[in-house]
């Protein structure tokens, strides 16, 4: 995950400012009242067209506080993963938008925020057809079923469970959850060639 920290467009909030030189307001002041709702949908607005242009998805966006900072969560995700270098370009972007967008006159957020870039863990909930395709080949738990993702399509998801294929349509789906899976001792493989060239070598030399 990569952080991104600055400060907003309010004076006296922007790096560089010698903050330290006046403890008694910081002391004092008070950190602006922000309606949240409409702070995070104004983030959306300037967040989602530059992840789109990237070539990803906009899975989540949230905002929090944490005292006088903003805290700007993004998850963002496309097929076949998003690697470190995907994250530390599309957060670069994304900071460079919401620069823009304040530069122009329309204040985003009201004061410094952080931003933070990263992709969804499996713990996220499966609430869109892109994450049912995405998880094919996992075992997931959904609508009271464990089995394992086969295929998904347009209009559902075909699961193996047991070994019988069910066919479910998304109207009927709920939001599924990934199983974390562990492989079984006395089902992994292990590779004997290494061990078998050791006792070679050793075994060479001697009389």
């Amino acid at each position: 995950m990569t952080q991104r920290g600055r400060a907003g467009a309010r004076p006296g909030g922007r790096p560089g400012g010698n903050r330290r030189s006046q403890p008694e307001t910081r002391s004092t002041s008070v950190p602006p009242r922000v309606d949240l709702t409409a702070a995070r949908a104004r983030l959306r607005e300037v967040v989602e067209p530059v992840v789109a242009k990237a070539g990803y998805d906009l899975e989540d966006l949230a905002l929090s506080r944490a005292g006088r900072r903003f805290v700007v969560r993004v998850l963002v995700d496309t097929d076949g993963g998003i690697s470190l270098d995907d994250v530390a370009v599309v957060s670069r972007e994304i900071s460079e938008a919401l620069d823009a967008a304040e530069e122009s006159g329309g204040e985003v957020l009201a004061g410094e925020y952080q931003l933070e870039v990263g992709s969804p863990g499996v713990d996220r909930p499966l609430t869109e057809p892109r994450h049912w395709r995405r998880n094919t080949g996992r075992l997931v738990a959904v609508n009271g079923l464990i089995g394992r993702v086969v295929s998904a399509g347009d209009a559902g998801v075909v699961l193996d469970v047991d070994g019988t294929t069910r066919e479910i349509g998304f109207a009927e789906l709920g939001a599924g959850k990934v199983q974390i899976e562990f492989k079984r001792m006395d089902e992994a493989e292990f590779d004997e060639s290494d061990d078998d060239e050791e006792d070679d070598d050793e075994g060479e030399g001697e009389e």
